[in-house]
Formats: C-alpha cells, structure tokens, sequence
C-alpha cells in the first residue's frame, strides 16, 4: 500500500503517549498530532507484526506455492500459533476498534480496527487525514479483498465506508453508531490499485449526524456512501466494554455476549 503523502495526518496506528484523543470538534487537530508523534516499541511491534501476517495472508490467496513448501510454512505458522498460546487473553489493547467512538476515550488509536488498524492484519489499512471540513482516505486492497474477478468484494467495499463515514461525523464531535449505511455501486473497485475516499457531514439534528462520501479508482468513481449516525450514551459504551473484558477467561477465549441495544 502506498504511503500517505507526507503533507497528511494519518489516523491509523497513533503513538502510545503524548496524544490524547479529541474531544468536541478538535478530530482535525487531533490527526495533526498523531502524525508527529512517535510509536512506543510495543506498539511499533504490533504494527510490525500485523504487516507481516497481511504480506502471508494476500501471499497465501490462491498461492502457487507447490505442496511442499505449503506443508513447510503451515509447520511454521503452526508453531507461531503455539508459542502466542502462551500468552492467552482477549483484547489486551487499550480503547475500540471503531474510530467513531474515539472521541471520549484516551486510548482508542484505531490499531485494531478491521479497517483502519495498522496492528490488525485483516484491514489493508484504510488510511485517514482532515482536509477542512472533508476527510480524505487512502487504501489498496490485496487479493484476499476478492469478490468479482479482480475487483474488491462489496462487502468490504461497505465496510471500508462505514469506517470512514464514521470517522467524519467526529469532524463535527458527534461520535456515535451506525443506525443507517447504504451504499451505491456505480462501476467495479479494483483490487491492486490505490483507491481514494471522502467524506463529510451533510446534516446534525438532535442525536442524528448525516453523512456522505466517494470512493474513486483514478478518476472514475466506483461507489457513493450515504450514513446515518446516532449518538450514543458512553454508559452503555463503558458497559460494552466491560463485558467485552469479562468475556475472556483464563482460556483467551470468548463467551457470548449481548450488546446492549443500539448499533453497531
């Protein structure tokens, strides 16, 4: 994935210390500063980590690797699997994986996100900078982001906009959930290929924040995103949190759990 251009703020994969998440109308100010400031080892590690398991993952997709040399790096994954079983636990990172909730929690710096997390090997990542009053996103989706032949699968293609939808209705310090995404396909994404997204707030009333956005391969557009936002009580979000935590027995495993009402 390319880089971000050195004049922007990237959100995804923010520093440890020194940047305390934004509160009310300050999410502009905020990607100026995690741009600046520097990773904690850990953190660095975890981001390390995570670009080398998206490098096994788009290099496994339909890999033409010959049996042997598949039989080989299962032997290795298999060993790493074992040796991170040693450290057993659910989600040891600080903070949600949703950039939208950001706002009131300190440590909520996207790494695990699925679509934004530097640390998280599922996402490309989707990187985010404020540019006035619009957000701008970049990101290159690998062949494990197949749905039609070449292209990026449309599920991701709505989930890469219910991230970045969300994270512009902080642009105006409403963070909140999703209570309406709808998306308009207008010509194939394609996989391989550095894919641009905007977004802003068209609307706030009462607990509702209305937001728009594009995804553009080059100069054509590839889909339109349309978002309803509600805000939401922290209360409930502290609860989910706890139970989140509580989740995870000595294991590392998870139990069910039921989200208190309200979307997601």
């Amino acid at each position: 994935m390319s880089d971000v251009p050195p004049d922007r703020d990237p959100v995804a994969g923010a520093p440890d210390a020194g940047v305390a998440a934004p509160g009310s109308a300050s999410w502009p100010e905020y990607l100026e500063k995690v741009a600046t400031a520097v990773p904690s080892p850990r953190r660095a590690e975890l981001h390390r980590v995570g670009a080398a398991l998206r490098r096994i993952i788009h290099r496994l997709h339909s890999s033409p690797a010959p049996d042997d040399e598949l039989a080989a790096a299962a032997d290795e994954l298999e060993q790493l699997a074992g040796r991170l079983d040693a450290f057993p636990g659910g989600s040891l990172y600080e903070g949600f994986g949703e950039s939208p909730l950001a706002a009131r929690e300190p440590h909520a710096f996207f790494d695990h996100s699925p679509m934004l997390g530097r640390a998280n090997p599922l996402a490309p990542p989707v990187e985010l900078w404020a540019d006035g009053d619009v957000l701008r996103g970049r990101a290159t989706f690998g062949a494990a982001y197949e749905g039609p032949p070449g292209c990026v699968h449309g599920g991701y293609v709505a989930a890469a906009f219910d991230e970045v939808l969300g994270s512009a209705q902080s642009l105006a310090g409403r963070p909140g959930m999703t209570g309406r995404l709808t998306v308009h396909y207008r010509s194939p994404t394609p996989l391989h290929t550095e894919l641009d997204f905007t977004a802003r707030v068209d609307e706030v009333s009462g607990r509702k924040t209305f937001t728009s956005g594009t995804l553009h391969a080059g100069e054509r557009l590839c889909a339109e995103g349309e978002g309803l936002f509600i805000a939401i009580d922290f209360g409930k979000v502290a609860e989910m949190q706890r139970r989140r935590d509580e989740s995870f027995g000595p294991s590392g495993r998870s139990g069910a759990a039921t989200p208190p009402d309200g979307g997601g």
